[in-house]
């Protein structure tokens, strides 16, 4: 069939659809040009019917493959086949992608939609009074259509206008092109019916396969391209530019082509024809294919079509028929259309800031490009037009123009939002900034030179404020005028009338608020936004302010104001005045007059030379005052104003002009003002011209003697051109000023006065004798020149010292005069001569100085009488003279010293040794007179002897006396010495020396001691004598001797002074006959005792000394020493056995030989005698016994007898069991044993260590183990291996075996030294458990690819029971998934993991499992683990296997590197580390988490330096090579920068801040690329500073880890002291504790006498503690004012504080105080997750408070003080870490350093206001340190130490008694005592029990453990005592286990105490047996160091113990005594973290 045939039979079918009928019609596309189509009826017929029907019409074999689709490309299957209705095209196809071969047509339907009716009363479309004006909005319905379709474009958006109005190509046509998603067919067909919006295309009959309208998320401006909205403007916007609109276009991932037409003249054609109008044809075509085209249209659809290949995607309308008047509009109006497109799509082009073209900016990128193509006829070239290139739109003069903006955002009652924005335009200096609209015509403005009111027009004038934009794009014709809180307010406020003018403003709305079809008009914005109900809140950086919106406006106005406009400033307000001159008389009154201005950054003050402008002529002149129309009082500003000049220069212009301030040239210069000036000041007088007639002319500054004529002088006056004047210049018609000479000096005089002279000349006015004219003095002539004296004629005598000294020499000084008597200069050749009675004088020289000549170096000698001065005459001749002789007195004193005179005169002196030395010292002058002198000290230096001085300095003699001369070991010799005088002050004084020579003393110099006996036994000094133990050492002398060796006769003097150290009674009398005491030799062998005998007097002290060292006596009796006592039966003794005979002392004889051993014997019972061996050790003289064995008998002591000659010794020896051979099963469960599987056996098996011989054997060495007899088979006890108790038993309690089911056995296994011990067994079977989970079968979609930031695939979780079938009964929370990143060697989740929980079930899931869905992928491309968990109980989780997931990255966003380099700090040095700014750093390509994506990808990174400021590129620093950009290569999406550096003396600012721009540039990266940005500092020299910060901050970081680390395992010493000597360490602990209290720390010395009042807590410096000084100074500085406030709880309290101050006392109270109790997170943390990685350590400041008192009320005080400040390291972070914040759109509050610096919230740091002062300067207003943690601890154990003493010494008291009971067991009354002994045990267990509850009692390798849970903190102390028998001696006491063997899990609750306190109970009680009822368990929860504390409540049934945070107060203390074996602190199920539960195998207790 034909395609002309079967389109006439479609349409004759059309007829037929009322009856019901559904025919389709199928075109064969097969083949290559086969165009033959088939209409088949389906009535009847399901799918597959109508595929045999289908195969019979086109003959397809059986055989052949086929498919059909529909034009969309749609497989049809059973359900698409239902969906089919009457006239729907298909294709039938070979394969699915096969290319169309030839175009088909299909027919639709676009009825138009019921909103036609019920819309039909909005505006008309296009309603403006202009036609031609409309064109523009109808060009945007089409840019609308094309933003839409493009909104999902990952690059450029490109859309194209062409107005094609070239007639040599075809017919005029508009064309709208765009790169987007195009459309399917029925999207095309939905486009061709009326009135579809997007909001009811999916529920009408023409719904396609595009998903249903879902509102945009809120984008910023709301440019979220959804504007193709109503389903009108498209088609009205084609019929209003032409008559015919072509569609064509391609949708995104189809091959085909899609085209439809709708014209003017169709419509025409059908309704004559009576054809159904809105039914028409979609043409579908291969891209290309233009063989449709006809031939008038080739022109323009010909290459239009022919760009259709190789595009993925598009949409083209072409328009024609265009109205002529359209087409002159276009061409004629091109910049006016073009503009208002601009205007339209601003901020689509531009971005959300707008066109913002000032330096300073930074720019959004966009990717929208929107660009007019206009081709005419030629020769008119073709024009081409970007939008965002028109730079003259309103909005971009708006943002262009404006210096400050103000954002705001309106909420409406129905939850629509507008966000808006106000810009100010300032004034400057002359007029507004305020743009006006283009096309206004401005009228010209008149110049008015002399009046000018300061009153300019207003900026906006009547103009409303707002344009207002609906997604994004503009809506013309609706503005808001204002809003009442912008308005102009009706009262003159603190803000200028005319400011309200200056502000422009713009709305943002989305599709909330309606408008009209047309998109012209909003509907009810207006009304919406004024309604009482809206709220309006200010934005600030993003952050919306719930603040009073008219203020805030206010407050930005006025510092817009105040910031911005460049008004004048009249300053500096003298008074109002009426002017009288040329003004209206209206306006002659009031004006204010001021001193100076402020204009265009210049200050113009009266008296200022300025230059007119724009007047007739141009002057000069000086500001007298400045003038203001109006009253005003003080400082003001005002646009405009006058100024009062006084003409320059006034010696020409004696006058004054007002003229407006605006006409002031404010381009010149002071200097050219003055320039000017000048050049009318060269007309006046300038000098004096003077000249000398009779040559006798005096130069300046000429000298002459007195007496010399002055004359005679001529004088004439000239001006600076040379000219000679008589008369002044005239200006005016004014009269002539002539000109007079006045002279100050009488001529012709002769001048005898010294001195100098001035000789004054002045011009003078002749009328009034004025010397100056016009303000400026007339030119004068001034000469200097001095009188001087004349030759000498006489001379006086000056002032001579007195007194004078021999020797020294004086000046004389001499003064000539001439015959005036003035001073005058000597003769050359003068010689004085001197002359005096009794003298003899002399001199060295002569000096002349000017006027003044003297006799230098006089020197007088001779004899005086000391110490008395003598008045002499003393005659001067000067000869030559007229007057030559004057005489002068003068008074003599002794002289300098000059030398030393010592008696004795002889040079030899004797001295016996041991006496002083004794001399008399004179000083003396040069002529023998003893004279003085200061500092004159005389020293004697003899050898052996200190240095002795005298003080002669005031009478010039002396007697020196020295110390004694005291020489060692003199012997009877003489010795000789040199004694040396001299003066150290006065070096040329000469040294004398005396020869001195010492003999021997008389005095006592040594002791000898002896023994009278018949050999005289001497005792030499330090001899060590031997003499028998405890024998009498007698009848001992002693001697004296002297220097020279001459015994000294023993006199009661001499006697008196002899001691001796072995007995303080000594008889006086014996000591005077020589005799000493006697000595008693020790009893021990090692006792060695020192003697010694001294004599001392004052002189002298001698001593000698001995050592006795006693010897053995004779043997006494016979020791035996045992190594060991103890031995196993049948076992040797080990060690040996020492035989010794002992003497009476028990002195070890050694008398024994090794003949004696024959002599010795060995008795005892059951001795071995064959192993029995005695034997003779050399080395200890000893008699040594080996090998004794026991092989017989029971165990228990036995005695062995030791015999040698009529010595004998016993020694007891303890038998014990013998070596381990076997175990016995004494006690278990009954056999045959069945157990059900994951079952546990209650019966315990006790098991019995024995020996061979069935004794009970208690050695604990050998180690019992419970072993299954297969592997299968899993057994699971308390303990499986443990070594025997003290009795040799051992207790396995079987908690679950697991196995398959059958048959096993139990073994017991133990060995002794690697051999097996004979054990028993036990048979058991295995009963499977139905009920039992055995495992987790999980399902998912494992091919999925999973990028990071992602969503998971759902995962399944099936609970598998042993049986292979789903258990269903478990509850979804007991089901987790667990994700980590992936380690090998992990088999269960790591600390830390992730968990998530179970997603709840939704309909007809199934049931059977557990479902995870919608689970975010973590962020980091890497392996993770995904493993799944279900909780059993408690205790048990059943684990899945794990899977490994491979994340990816997600797409490519932006530029960065690995890791993120630190901040560069260069300089312009020639070493090339200085000037590095990069090294070894590599870029990659990464997505919007940082991962490496686009690997494949390739292009280059251009590298250049930006200013921070947003300055221009001048002076940037350069790369090396001279360059400011780099190009580096990218390859395979990454690129390594070995080294960059900037070059040498590179141009920069010193200190400045620089970027370093990486920008790539990827072409084929789908969507642009972030650039990478690294700050940097340019210095002139390198800097280190942050890197040393750096590194200190690590070292601070190890040190506290170390230190904390070194806490906790400090305890293990500190315990076993305190167990060994309980009072030494109480006393040693509170001193320590003590002493640390007194240490000095950090302390607030705020004075508070207010503290402890009614409801007063204090001052806020002592509310709290900071442990940290460099935070206690930054916070106490940063809140300095408030250090000293008073908090109160009340404000009664506070009103009483305030009045008994009188006020002074600023006070606050806390119930008038609003807090909000939830704490926010740090700014860089959102939802939980940080938004990047900060650095310095960021954490609130309020957090490094530790309060001293309540807590809740501490928090309110600081949290409103401090706010949310925040604490960081350093400057540079703090720096770093707010840029980070505030470029996540979030408020940063302040930030303060350690360091002491402060940025506010507004990011303003630097200057003394913010660096806080040393904390010397706080002056002790400063937050005090707390007591060190140490101090705390100390208490809690002086707390623990006193119960522990005190229980102890009730122990020891009470088993004193408890022995003294037992001793009395042998008295007849034993029966009657036996009660009393019953009840003294009684008392000892109790006691035993008091110990048990002391910490301490045990032996804990840590003392304590913490607890973190949520805030509270707890140390737990647990100690354990052993049971107590009353049938034996109790059990030594033993510690719970050791806290450091243990292995803490780490969990959700910190240290795992639970698991901790259940290893300890176990290893205690490994059967399961409960402990006696005398056993306790101690849980003890003491008070932590200063912060929060915790305490233990119990709840119901003890089910739960619960660690919660404490109340005020003590904190309370439990104690649990209990029959369970242990107790079991365990984490709670999810919800109750802080929560722990009891867990036992016995029921808990009820009480």
């Amino acid at each position: 069939m034909s395609l002309d045939s079967a389109v006439a039979r479609l349409s004759a079918s059309f007829q037929e659809e009322r009856n019901g009928r559904k025919r389709i019609v199928v075109y064969d596309c097969r083949r290559e040009h086969r165009e033959a189509s088939e209409m088949l009826e389906t009535n009847g017929l399901d799918f597959n019917a109508f595929l045999q029907r289908v195969s019979k019409e086109f003959a397809i074999h059986s055989k052949e493959t086929f498919v059909l689709t529909t034009t969309d490309r749609t497989v049809l299957d059973f359900d698409r086949f239902e969906e089919l209705q009457d006239g729907n095209t298909l294709h039938l196809w070979q394969r699915e992608d096969q290319v169309l071969p030839g175009a088909t047509e299909e027919h639709i339907v676009f009825l138009p939609h019921y909103d036609t009716l019920v819309r039909s009363g909005m505006y008309e479309y296009y309603a403006s009074s202009d036609g031609q004006k409309s064109l523009p909005y109808a060009l945007a319905e089409l840019i609308d259509n094309a933003l839409s379709a493009t909104a999902r474009n990952k690059g450029v958006r490109a859309i194209e206008i062409r107005l094609l109005f070239d007639e040599t190509l075809g017919k005029p046509a508009v064309i709208v092109l765009d790169n987007g998603c195009g459309m399917t067919s029925k999207q095309l067909n939905n486009w061709a019916v009326y009135r579809l919006s997007k909001f009811t295309r999916e529920s009408n009959t023409f719904a396609s396969n595009q998903k249903s309208y879902v509102r945009p998320d809120h984008v910023p401006r709301s440019l979220n391209s959804d504007i193709s909205y109503f389903g009108v403007g498209g088609k009205q916007a084609g019929f209003y530019i032409g008559e015919s609109t072509r569609m064509i276009t391609k949708p995104m991932g189809f091959p085909d082509v899609h085209e439809l037409i709708i014209s003017k003249e169709e419509f025409e054609r059908k309704e004559k024809n009576k054809e159904d109008i809105y039914r028409g044809v979609i043409r579908n075509r291969k891209p290309g294919d233009h063989s449709h085209v006809k031939q008038e249209d080739e022109g323009v659809l010909h290459d239009l079509i022919a760009e259709e290949c190789g595009k993925e995607s598009f949409t083209a309308v072409v328009i024609t028929g265009i109205q002529p008047e359209h087409i002159t509009f276009l061409k004629q109006d091109f910049p006016l259309w073009t503009r208002e497109l601009a205007h339209l799509y601003h901020y689509y082009i531009h971005g959300f800031n707008g066109n913002d073209m000032r330096p300073c900016s930074q720019n959004t990128d966009h990717n929208i490009d929107i660009q007019i193509y206009l081709r005419e006829k030629p020769p008119r070239c073709p024009r081409v037009l970007n939008l965002r290139e028109i730079d003259n739109d309103m909005q971009t003069l708006y943002i262009n123009s404006s210096t400050d903006t103000f954002e705001f955002k309106a909420s409406t009652e129905d939850h629509g939002t507008v966000e808006g924005v106000l810009r100010y335009h300032p004034f400057l200096y002359d007029k507004e900034t305020y743009p006006q609209e283009a096309d206004a015509e401005l009228a010209p403005i008149e110049d008015d030179d002399d009046n000018d009111s300061g009153v300019v027009h207003q900026a906006r004038g009547k103009r409303p404020i707002f344009e207002c934009f609906w997604n994004g794009r503009l809506i013309p014709y609706t503005t808001i005028s204002e809003f009442e809180w912008c308005a102009r307010p009706k009262k003159a406020g603190a803000v200028p009338a005319e400011c309200y003018s200056r502000v422009s403003g713009v709305l943002f709305t989305d599709d909330r608020f309606q408008v009209s079809t047309n998109k012209l008009t909003f509907m009810d914005l207006e009304l919406q936004l004024k309604n009482k109900d809206t709220i309006f809140t200010r934005i600030v950086k993003g952050q919306e302010q719930r603040v009073n919106i008219q203020r805030e406006f206010t407050q930005w106005l006025k510092k817009c104001h105040e910031s911005w406009d460049k008004q004048v400033k009249f300053l500096g307000f003298k008074g109002t005045i009426t002017r009288t001159d040329a003004v209206p008389k209206k306006m002659q009154h009031p004006w204010a007059t001021f001193s100076s201005i402020a204009l265009d950054g210049k200050r113009y003050k009266t008296g200022q030379y300025v230059k007119s402008q724009k007047t007739q002529p141009i002057f000069f002149g000086s500001v007298v005052q400045f003038l203001l129309y109006g009253d005003h009082d003080g400082d003001v500003y005002a646009t405009g104003g006058q100024v009062q000049i006084a003409l320059e220069p006034k010696a020409l212009y004696n006058e004054f002009k007002t003229i407006p301030i605006c006409k002031i040239d404010r381009t010149t210069t002071v200097a050219a003002i003055k320039k000017s000036i000048d050049n009318e000041l060269n007309k006046l007088p300038h000098k004096l011209n003077v000249e000398w007639p009779e040559g006798n002319a005096w130069s300046e500054n000429a000298v002459h003697p007195a007496g010399t004529p002055l004359g005679p002088l001529q004088v004439t006056i000239l001006n600076k051109k040379g000219e000679t004047l008589s008369r002044m210049p005239s200006v005016s018609q004014g009269t002539v000023k002539k000109l007079l000479m006045e002279l100050k000096v009488v001529w012709h005089e002769n001048l005898t006065k010294l001195g100098k002279y001035t000789l004054y000349l002045n011009t003078m006015l002749n009328e009034s004798n004025d010397s100056s004219f016009g303000g400026t003095q007339l030119p004068s002539y001034k000469l200097q020149f001095t009188i001087t004296e004349g030759s000498a004629h006489t001379f006086v005598v000056g002032a001579v010292s007195s007194p004078l000294h021999v020797g020294v020499p004086f000046n004389i000084p001499l003064e000539l005069l001439d015959v005036y008597g003035h001073p005058t200069q000597p003769p050359t050749d003068l010689k004085p001569v001197l002359e005096c009675s009794g003298l003899d004088l002399s001199y060295e020289g002569l000096d002349t100085n000017g006027t003044t000549f003297t006799i230098r170096n006089v020197k007088a000698r001779g004899k005086i009488q000391n110490y008395h001065s003598k008045t002499y005459d003393l005659k001067v001749v000067l000869p030559g003279l007229r007057l030559d002789t004057q005489m002068v007195k003068i008074g003599l004193l002794p002289g300098n010293p000059h030398s030393l005179h010592v008696t004795p005169v002889d040079n030899s002196v004797t001295i016996e040794n041991g006496n002083p030395l004794r001399f008399y010292i004179e000083v003396h002058d040069e002529a023998g007179n003893i004279t003085t002198h200061s500092k004159m000290i005389v020293r004697c230096q003899v050898r052996e002897l200190p240095l002795e001085a005298i003080d002669c300095s005031n009478t010039g003699t002396g007697h020196l006396v020295t110390k004694p001369v005291n020489l060692k070991n003199i012997n009877g010799d003489q010795y000789t010495f040199k004694a040396k005088f001299d003066v150290p002050s006065q070096k040329h004084i000469a040294v004398v020396y005396k020869e001195l020579t010492v003999v021997p003393s008389t005095r006592v110099s040594r002791i000898e001691v002896y023994r009278q006996d018949d050999d005289d036994l001497l005792l030499k000094d330090k001899d060590k004598i031997e003499w028998e133990a405890g024998d009498l050492l007698e009848n001992l002398r002693y001697r004296l001797y002297d220097e020279g060796g001459r015994k000294v006769s023993l006199t009661p003097e001499l006697t008196s002074k002899i001691k001796v150290n072995w007995t303080a009674d000594v008889s006086l009398q014996d000591l005077a006959k020589g005799n000493l005491p006697d000595v008693h030799v020790p009893i021990k062998v090692q006792d060695e005792h020192f003697y010694q005998v001294s004599y001392q007097d004052q002189h002298v002290s001698v001593n000698t000394s001995f050592t006795i060292v006693p010897r053995p006596n004779e043997p006494k009796h016979l020791k035996a020493t045992l190594s060991q006592s103890t031995v196993r039966m049948g076992e040797i003794l080990p060690g040996k056995i020492n035989l010794e005979l002992m003497d009476q002392y028990g002195n070890v004889t050694k008398t024994l030989t090794s003949t004696c051993v024959d002599h010795f014997t060995v008795k005892a019972d059951g001795l071995e005698r064959s192993t029995l061996a005695i034997t003779w050790e050399e080395s200890s003289h000893s008699v040594v016994v080996t090998g004794v064995q026991f092989q017989s008998g029971t165990p228990g002591t036995r005695e062995m007898c030791f015999t040698f000659r009529s010595f004998v010794e016993h020694a007891l020896v303890k038998v014990t069991a013998g070596v381990p051979a076997q175990l016995r099963l004494i006690s278990g469960p009954g056999q045959p044993l069945q157990v059900l599987n994951e079952k546990g056996i209650p019966t315990p098996f006790l098991i019995q260590l024995c020996d061979e011989w069935g004794n009970p054997s208690p050695d604990q060495r050998v180690v019992v183990a419970l072993k299954s007899s297969f592997s299968a088979l899993k057994v699971r006890a308390a303990v499986m291996s443990q070594p025997v108790d003290a009795e040799g038993k051992t207790t396995f309690t079987v908690q679950s075996v697991s196995g398959p089911k059958g048959e096993y056995e139990l073994h017991f296994k133990g060995s002794f030294n690697k051999k097996p011990l004979s054990a028993p067994s036990v048979k058991l079977t295995i009963i499977p458990d139905p009920n039992k989970p055995v495992s987790l079968a999980v399902d998912y979609d494992s091919t999925s690819k999973l990028p990071a930031g992602g969503i998971f695939p759902v995962f399944s979780v099936t609970v598998v029971s042993d049986e292979g079938s789903p258990i269903k009964h478990f509850n979804p929370a007991a089901a987790s998934m667990f994700l980590w990143k992936r380690k090998a060697s992990e088999t269960t989740p790591p600390h830390g993991a992730t968990q998530l929980k179970c997603s709840k079930p939704v309909e007809n899931e199934n049931d059977d499992c557990f479902h995870f869905r919608d689970k975010v992928i973590p962020d980091h491309a890497e392996k993770y683990t995904i493993q799944f968990s279900l909780r059993i109980d408690q205790t048990k989780l059943l684990w899945s296997q794990q899977y490994v997931m491979n994340v990816v990255a997600n797409d490519p966003v932006k530029l960065a590197p690995d890791t993120q380099p630190p901040t560069p700090v260069v300089s312009n040095s020639d070493v090339i580390a200085n000037r590095t700014l990069v090294e070894d750093m590599t870029l990659r390509i990464m997505d919007v988490y940082g991962n490496a994506a686009a690997q494949e990808l390739e292009g280059k990174v251009v590298v250049s330096i930006r200013s921070c400021s947003g300055a221009n590129s001048k002076g940037l620093p350069l790369f090396e090579g001279k360059v400011n950009t780099l190009q580096i290569k990218l390859s395979q999406g990454k690129v390594h920068i070995a080294r960059l550096a900037i070059i040498e003396k590179s141009p920069g600012q010193d200190g400045h801040e620089y970027i370093l721009h990486f920008k790539p540039e990827v072409p084929k990266c789908p969507t642009p690329l972030a650039a990478f940005e690294l700050r940097f500092r340019f210095y002139n020299d390198a800097e280190n500073q942050h890197e040393m910060s750096e590194l200190s901050k690590k070292k601070d970081e190890l040190s506290t880890a170390i230190g904390f680390y070194k806490e906790i395992f400090n305890g293990y010493s500190e315990l076993l002291t305190l167990l060994t000597n309980v009072d030494k360490v109480f006393k040693e602990t509170a001193a320590e504790a003590e002493r640390i209290m007194n240490e000095p720390r950090r302390v607030c010395s705020i004075p508070d006498p207010f503290r402890g009042g009614q409801d007063v807590l204090g001052k806020v410096g002592h509310l709290a503690l900071v442990e940290d000084d460099a935070a206690a100074v930054v916070l106490s500085w940063h809140i300095m004012g408030d250090m000293d406030c008073v908090i109160t709880k009340t404000t009664a309290a506070a009103r009483r504080i305030y009045d008994d101050t009188q006020g002074r006392q600023q006070v606050m109270p806390l119930d008038s105080v609003y807090w909000n109790p939830n704490n926010r997170s740090l700014p860089h943390i959102k939802y939980g997750r940080s938004t990047f990685q900060p650095i310095g350590n960021p954490r609130f400041a309020r957090d490094l408070l530790i309060y001293s008192g309540d807590q809740e009320s501490c928090n309110m005080v600081f949290k409103n003080l401090l706010g949310d400040t925040i604490l960081i390291d350093d400057l540079d972070s703090a720096n770093d870490y707010r840029k980070a914040v505030m470029q996540n759109k979030t408020p940063c509050p302040t930030i303060l350093t350690r360091q002491g610096e402060r940025i506010s919230a507004k990011g303003k740091f630097g200057g003394t206001q913010n660096k806080a002062p040393p904390i010397e300067r706080l002056h002790g207003q400063v937050f005090g340190a707390p007591l060190p943690q140490r101090y705390h601890t100390l208490q809690g154990q002086i707390e623990q130490l006193g119960l522990y003493r005190s229980a102890l010494q009730k122990k020891e008291q009470a088993k004193k008694d408890r022995d003294n009971h037992i001793l009395k067991l042998s008295a007849p009354d034993v029966v009657r005592k036996e009660e009393e002994m019953e009840e003294k045990k009684q008392q000892l267990e109790e006691i035993e029990r008091k110990l048990a509850s002391t910490p301490g009692a045990g032996h804990l390798s840590q003392p304590w453990a913490q607890v973190n849970l949520g805030e509270g903190v707890c140390r737990i102390i647990c100690c354990f005592l052993g049971p107590v028998v009353p049938q034996e001696a109790p059990l030594p006491r033993k510690p719970l286990g050791h806290l450091d063997r243990l292995q803490p899990q780490q969990g959700a609750q910190g240290l795992g105490l639970g698991h901790c306190i259940h290893q300890l109970l176990q290893s205690e009680f490994p059967t399961g047996r409960a402990p006696p009822a005398s056993s306790l368990l101690y849980l003890s929860l003491q008070p932590a160091p200063p912060g929060p504390v915790a305490c233990s409540t119990w709840t119901s049934s003890l089910l739960y113990l619960s660690l919660q945070p404490a109340p005020p107060g003590p904190v309370a203390c439990s104690t649990w005594t209990s029959s369970l074996p242990y107790l079991s602190l365990q984490p709670a199920p999810p919800g109750n973290p802080a929560c722990f539960t009891w867990a036992s195998t016995k029921p808990r207790p009820q009480h």
